[in-house]
Parts: C-alpha cells; structure tokens; sequence
C-alpha cells in the first residue's frame, strides 16, 4: 500500500495521473507534461513535494557530526543558509544527495530524498553514537511545496502574504508558526520550497490554486531538473557512482579537517583519475534515448550507458546525460547510442543544456 501526502486529495480532485514513486502515490501529471514545464519556465508552477524527508541534528557535537557525513565544509556555514551536498559511503559512492539547512549554532536540518528515507536515517544514526547529538525523524510533521518559476516571488507574496524579496539564494527564514521559507529548488529556475505542518501545507495550496497557478507533477519536475543538468539519485547518483564521476566535485571538501565518511575513497580516486565520467549527449534524429540504454564508440563497442533521456521541450532536440568511459567524455566526441534495434549518432556536449535562472 502506498503513502499518501496531504494533498492525495486535491491531486484526486483535479483528475491527476498518479503513480507510485517512493513508496507514495504521486501525481504524475495534471493538464500534461509540456504545458506544465512551460508553466515554470515562463510564469511558475507549484509542486507538491510532501514525500522527501527532513531530519533534524541537534546537539554540541551537531557541526562535528554533519561534517563527518557530508561531503561539503559546514562549519563556516552561516544561520539561515542552506548548501547542497551528499552523504558518502566507504568507498566513495553516493548514499544519498541532500540539502543541509542551519538553523542555529548547534541545529541543522537535513532534506533527503523521499526514496532514500529508511536508508538514509539508518546511516545518520548508525554514525551518530561517538557524537553528542540528537537525531530527529521529522517527515511526519512537515508537508513541503515547490513554487518555482520567475513569478515565483510576486505569486507567494499575492497569496500567502510572504515576502521572499529577503531571501537570496540558497537562504531561508522561519516564520512565527514554524513555517520554512527557502529560497531553493530543483527547476533551474527562480522559486521556493514552502515547509510546514499537513494542515498548514493543504491550506497553501488552495490559495495558491486559488490565485491560478498551474499545479505540476513529478513527470515535467524530471524534465526541468534534467535540462538544468541537475541529477537524480537512482540515474546520476547511486551507491555505485561517485560525486566526482558525476561531476560534483565542486561540492566535495576533501581537504577539510576531519574528512568525511568516504573522503579517503575519493582522494584516492582523484589522485589515480576518473575511470568514468557523467557527459552530456546531444542525440541526432527524433530517437529519445532511455535510461539504461547503451552509449557506444564509432567501433561498436559498449563505453557507459544513458542514465537520463528526454526529447527537451525547452531546446526542441533530443538530449540526454551519461556515464561513459573517461576517454571517449571530452566535447565534441562522436559516439552512438543504441535505441532498440538501431544505433543513432550523438556528440559529447555540457551536460548543463539549459542556463538556470536563480535570483543571483
């Protein structure tokens, strides 16, 4: 039996497609995927994204402890800012890619994927016994919306009566009833994610339905994510891929004191070179090629496979993102993807397709 936010039934009432994701049933789509994409990058769209999970990490050795399972530096990290990273296994592969909130001096927030739940807080308190913290399950008390667009801004203001003009990117404030108000998403465009109690999430949402604004599923929040070149864990990230072979050694500290679960991994990675690495393919034809589907050198032989494929709404051409032997990632390489029985030529181009446009 699948979960349920607190919204299943608005979703019902305005005829969603639902489908089961994550252990909950979402909505897929409502008027369809290309109107809804269109939506968010042009005016704004609201997503409900009630599913992910927020722990909180209290305690004298709460800094400490963060920095020992996230791969960013967070101890220079002011209150009310948040940073983007991922926990780390052993050896170097991707437990899980997760945002940390500070919400004080010794109180962190973490949000993490609605897949990874069980797992991810049986790491974090796995780890937790040598420090003095207090690990919180707090996925039951918090919905979580997504309102994202450039009209964002002025959408919230006019009907939920929250200002966001004081929030810069990656920032966040607490409102007088617990509410948290942050300036991040995962559209590559401006907007905000909207945490608060079951009750207080479902009235939000009607005003915000209220006002017009195109309620968006899970379906165009995979092809807006992907255009930004933005990963999803299960394609680009997994227990078997690394953040460098993903390309996000921007957001790995490997030279922090202390280190990190995995660092040590990931050094020696670094130090001998990537055997792999995440690419951009620009794929010739109207072929759309899938997750899984085979990435191949002008020989024939097999070089990586596609972890995400779309035909872009935005660009209006086939792209797609992959892990491929690190020979064959430099731009401009010529290779194939095999697409059911035919092979279709592709170029290795920036895996970020579409220019993001977060408030600065």
């Amino acid at each position: 039996m699948n979960k349920l936010t607190c919204l299943h039934e608005r979703h019902c009432g305005l005829g969603a497609q639902m489908s089961p994701f994550a252990g909950y049933d979402m909505p897929i789509e409502y008027e369809g995927l290309d109107a809804e994409h269109l939506a968010v990058r042009t005016k704004a769209g609201l997503f409900d994204v009630s599913h992910m999970g927020e722990v909180d990490i209290d305690g004298p050795d709460a800094v400490r402890f963060v920095n020992h399972i996230f791969t960013g530096d967070i101890s220079e990290l002011p209150t009310g800012h948040a940073v983007y990273g991922m926990m780390t296994n052993e050896l170097g592969g991707v437990v899980d890619d997760l945002l940390v909130y500070r919400k004080g001096a010794d109180s962190f927030m973490l949000v993490i994927n609605a897949a990874n739940i069980d797992k991810d807080i049986e790491w974090i308190r796995r780890h937790a016994g040598a420090f003095h913290v207090e690990v919180r399950d707090r996925c039951a008390d918090f919905g979580q919306l997504a309102l994202q667009g450039p009209d964002s801004e002025a959408v919230m203001k006019a009907a939920l009566g929250i200002d966001g003009s004081d929030l810069g990117f990656y920032t966040f404030k607490s409102l007088d009833d617990g509410t948290i108000v942050s300036r991040t998403g995962y559209t590559g465009e401006d907007g905000f994610e909207i945490y608060a109690s079951p009750a207080v999430i479902v009235a939000m949402w009607d005003k915000l339905m209220a006002a017009g604004v195109k309620p968006c599923g899970l379906g165009c929040r995979d092809t807006l994510r992907f255009e930004a070149g933005l990963p999803l864990y299960g394609d680009e990230l997994t227990d078997d891929i690394t953040p460098l072979e993903a390309g996000l050694g921007m957001f790995v500290s490997l030279d922090k004191p202390g280190g990190f679960i995995g660092c040590e991994a990931l050094k020696k990675q670094k130090a001998e070179g990537l055997r792999r690495k995440l690419v951009g393919l620009a794929i010739e034809g109207g072929a759309t090629a899938r997750h899984g589907f085979e990435v191949l050198d002008l020989d024939g032989a097999v070089i990586g496979h596609v972890t995400t494929g779309y035909n872009s709404l935005t660009l209006g051409k086939n792209i797609a993102m992959a892990l491929v032997d690190a020979r064959y990632a430099s731009l401009g390489t010529a290779l194939q993807v095999r697409i059911r029985r035919r092979t279709v030529a592709a170029e290795v181009v920036k895996k970020r397709f579409y220019t993001p446009n977060y408030k600065k």
